[in-house]
């Protein structure tokens, strides 16, 4: 009998297009986990319709205030109903929230995130306007750990891509969210295979 597959919850306060790739590669076997639930502190994210779409559970939790942080109260009640569906990993996609104790004491180095510089130029908000603003010539996305920090957790994984002459802000946007689409797929099915290990600031894959 086969092991069953690790499950991940996912937590996104948009639209979540980066939810919606980690949907889809679960689905077709890219990624050898199941989605156990999307959670998202938004009522209204699109992110939760396009979970149902795909059959997965899909909640929202109050916050409890407005700002960069969940009240702690909130994000002990966000632990509870993750570990209501299961949930061992979590994927942020999209999720506008500096994660605090309650979370990252009850996921040690099983939270990811993905972020859209080529960390660490440009962490925080708006990083491909940063980039482009900065005259980068070279941008890209980034695969992480997440830690109590902004965007300072060790890099599991990055992808980059050229910055053109011709290229907008809105351009590069697209580009960059591409590469993300794929990347992220890629580097969750290494964590949740036990095939990453933290030694120091580096990620080294088994």
């Amino acid at each position: 009998m086969s092991s069953p597959k690790p499950v991940v919850g996912i937590l996104a306060s948009g639209r979540g297009s980066n939810a919606h790739a980690l949907l889809c590669a679960a689905e077709e076997g890219r990624l050898p986990a199941r989605i156990g639930v999307v959670l998202s502190d938004v009522p209204e994210a699109p992110v939760l319709a396009t979970a149902r779409d795909h059959g997965v559970p899909a909640l929202y939790v109050d916050p409890g205030r407005k700002g960069a942080r969940l009240t702690p109260e909130q994000e002990q009640a966000l632990v509870a109903k993750l570990q209501d569906h299961g949930v061992q990993w979590i994927a942020l996609a999209g999720f506008m929230r500096i994660l605090g104790e309650p979370l990252l004491a009850a996921y040690p180095g099983r939270i990811l995130n993905i972020h859209p510089s080529l960390l660490p130029a440009f962490p925080g908000l708006d990083a491909q306007g940063q980039a482009f603003r900065a005259g980068a010539k070279v941008a890209g996305c980034t695969v992480h750990f997440v830690d109590a920090g902004v965007d300072t957790g060790p890099i599991i994984a990055q992808r980059a891509l050229e910055v053109r002459p011709e290229d907008t802000e809105e351009t590069l946007r697209a580009r960059i969210l591409e590469l993300e689409h794929t990347l992220y797929p890629e580097a969750l099915a290494l964590a949740v295979t036990g095939q990453l290990r933290i030694d120091g600031r580096r990620v080294l894959t088994s």
